[in-house]
C-alpha cells in the first residue's frame, strides 16, 4: 500500500501554528514512508473563502519548504462530482431530500428543548410520502439503523466509539446546492486515495458522520490520527477565529523557516531529549506513535530560543548579503559608521529574530526620534538632564575610543554618581537610541562613535528642555 496523506485547509483564513502541524506532520509521514502528499484546498464555503487566502497558503507552505506531490486540488472545481454521487445516494436510499425551512427547523429545536428531548432532526421529509419537487432541498444522509454504535481506532487515542442513537441525519448538500464539509472530505479522501489522515482532535465528532459515508459508498476507511490541539499561555485553543495569528507575521518578524518547523514539530511530538532536529533528520525520526494525547502550550520563548540557535548557524557571508539587502529595500543609507559587519559581529548571538537585527539599523543609521510618552517622559526628564550633561563633558575626555575604555567611563560614572549601572544604562539608552529596550548600551555607544553619541545626548537635553520633562 502506498501511503497518502494530505493537507486540506481552507482559504476563510490566515494559516496558523496549528494549521502548519498539520501540513508538517502529514508531510513528514508521507516523506518517511516514501509516499505522496496531496495539498487540497477546502473551499465550498464560497462566502468566507478569500484568494488572498489561497494565495497565503501557498506562499506559507513554499517557504517552510513543505512540497506537496499532488495539486492544489480545489473544491470549488469538483461540484459536479460531488453531485454524482449525491445523486446515486439518493437513487440507492442512502440519502433523501429534506424540504424543511430553516424556520420550521428551529421551531422542531424549540420544542424538543422545551420538551427535554435531544435535539435532532425527526426525519419528518424521510417519512413523508409526498414530495414537493418545486421547493428546495437540502440533502441530508440516512443514518442506518444496522448498527447500534459505529467504531473507529484512532492511532494516539485507540478505540473511539460513538452511539449512533447520538447521530442526526445531516445535511450533505445545502438548499442553494453546495455540499457540505463532511460529504466533500469523504469523496475527496476517496478519490486521491488517502490512506492516513492527520488533523486536528476537534474532528474527532465528524468522524463518525464521515464514516458513515464512507460505509454508504463503499470507499475503504483512512487510518485517522487526531493530534491535541495547541492552547496560548492561557489556556484556549489557538485558531484562526480567536486569534489573530498569521504565519506571515513570524516571516516578516524575522523567525527562520528551519526555527519555526523545528519549535512546531514539539508541539505534540518528542523523540527522547533531543529538541534540535535538521529538517532531514524529521524526515528520518518522525513516527506516529510519538505524538501525545495532551495539548501542547505556545510558548513565544521558546520560539526564540529555537530562532536565536539558527540564526547563530548561518554563516556571516549570508548574513551580511541579507542584512545589506535589507538597508537597501528599507531604504537605509550604511555609508557612516559602524559597517554592517561590525553589527553583525557584536551582536548575532544576541538577538532572537532577523527582525530585532533589522532593528538595530535603525537605531544606528536612521534620525533619532523621542516620541512624547509615559516611558520617554520617565527616563528623559529634568532630572536624568543633570546626569546626561555629566556624560556630554565627560566623553570628550576618552581619547582612545575602544570597548574597555567604555566600560571603564561608565563604571567611573556609575561610582561618582552613586547609582547604579542598569540605572545608569536606563538614562543613556533612550537618549542614544530613543528606544527603552536594545541590547547592551556599551557596545552600541562604542559602534555609534564618540561624533554621533555627543550629538545625540545634546538632542536628548534639548529634548527635555523644549517638552519641560
Amino acid at each position: 500500500m502506498k501511503i497518502k496523506t494530505r493537507f486540506a485547509p481552507s482559504p476563510t483564513g490566515y494559516l496558523h501554528i496549528g494549521n502548519i502541524r498539520t501540513a508538517l506532520y502529514s508531510w513528514l509521514f508521507s516523506k518517511k514512508n516514501k509516499g505522496n502528499f496531496v495539498l487540497r484546498i477546502e473551499n465550498t464555503d464560497l462566502k468566507r473563502s478569500k484568494e488572498f487566502f489561497v494565495k497565503n497558503i501557498l506562499e506559507i507552505l513554499k517557504w517552510l519548504n513543505i512540497d506537496w506531490d499532488e495539486g492544489p486540488y480545489f473544491q470549488n472545481k469538483r461540484i459536479n462530482r460531488y453531485n454524482d454521487v449525491i445523486n446515486y445516494m439518493l437513487k440507492n436510499g442512502t440519502a433523501y431530500k429534506c424540504y424543511c425551512s430553516q424556520k420550521k427547523l428551529e421551531k422542531k429545536r424549540n420544542e424538543q428543548i422545551i420538551n427535554g428531548e435531544k435535539i435532532k432532526y425527526d426525519r419528518t421529509c424521510y417519512n413523508s410520502i409526498k414530495k414537493n419537487n418545486n421547493k428546495s432541498y437540502a440533502v441530508r444522509f440516512l443514518i442506518p439503523n444496522n448498527n447500534k454504535y459505529i467504531t473507529f481506532i484512532d492511532t494516539i487515542r485507540g478505540k473511539i466509539i460513538f452511539n449512533n442513537n447520538e447521530l442526526e441525519d445531516f445535511i450533505i448538500k445545502r438548499t442553494d446546492g453546495i455540499p457540505t464539509y463532511n460529504f466533500c472530505v469523504v469523496i475527496d479522501d476517496w478519490d486521491m486515495k488517502i490512506t492516513h489522515v492527520i488533523r486536528g482532535e476537534e474532528h474527532i465528532n465528524n468522524t463518525p458522520k464521515q464514516i458513515h459515508i464512507i460505509n454508504a459508498i463503499g470507499a475503504n476507511i483512512p487510518i485517522y490520527t487526531h493530534v491535541s490541539i495547541i492552547t496560548d499561555d492561557l489556556g484556549k485553543k489557538i485558531s484562526k477565529r480567536n486569534h489573530n495569528v498569521n504565519i506571515s507575521e513570524y516571516k516578516e518578524k524575522g523567525y527562520l523557516p528551519d526555527a519555526l518547523l523545528n519549535y512546531i514539530l514539539l508541539l505534540g511530538w518528542s523523540y527522547g531529549n533531543k529538541e534540535i532536529f535538521s529538517l532531514e533528520e524529521m524526515k528520518k525520526l518522525f513516527n506516529l506513535k510519538n505524538l501525545h494525547k495532551s495539548s501542547s502550550t505556545f510558548n513565544i520563548k521558546k520560539l526564540n530560543w529555537f530562532n536565536k540557535h539558527y540564526l547563530s548557524k548561518l554563516s556571516k557571508k549570508n548574513m551580511v548579503i541579507y542584512l545589506k539587502l535589507f538597508c537597501k529595500k528599507h531604504n537605509i543609507k550604511i555609508d557612516n559608521n559602524p559597517s554592517i559587519e561590525d553589527l553583525y559581529k557584536f551582536f548575532n548571538n544576541r538577538l532572537n529574530t532577523l527582525d530585532e537585527i533589522n532593528n538595530l539599523f535603525y537605531i544606528f543609521y536612521k534620525h533619532i526620534y523621542y516620541q512624547n510618552n509615559f516611558l520617554i517622559k520617565k527616563y528623559l526628564n529634568l532630572n536624568t538632564k543633570i546626569i546626561l550633561n555629566i556624560f556630554l563633558k565627560k566623553f570628550n575626555d576618552i581619547q582612545i575610543w575602544s570597548i574597555d575604555n567604555i566600560n571603564i567611563f561608565l563604571k567611573k560614572i556609575s561610582s561618582k554618581l552613586n547609582i547604579t549601572f542598569p540605572k545608569l544604562a536606563m538614562t543613556l539608552r533612550p537618549a542614544i537610541t530613543g528606544l527603552i529596550n536594545t541590547p547592551p548600551i556599551n557596545n552600541i555607544i562604542f559602534l555609534m562613535g564618540k561624533k554621533k553619541i555627543i550629538n545625540r545626548i545634546k538632542k536628548s537635553i534639548n529634548f527635555i528642555e523644549t517638552n519641560k520633562q
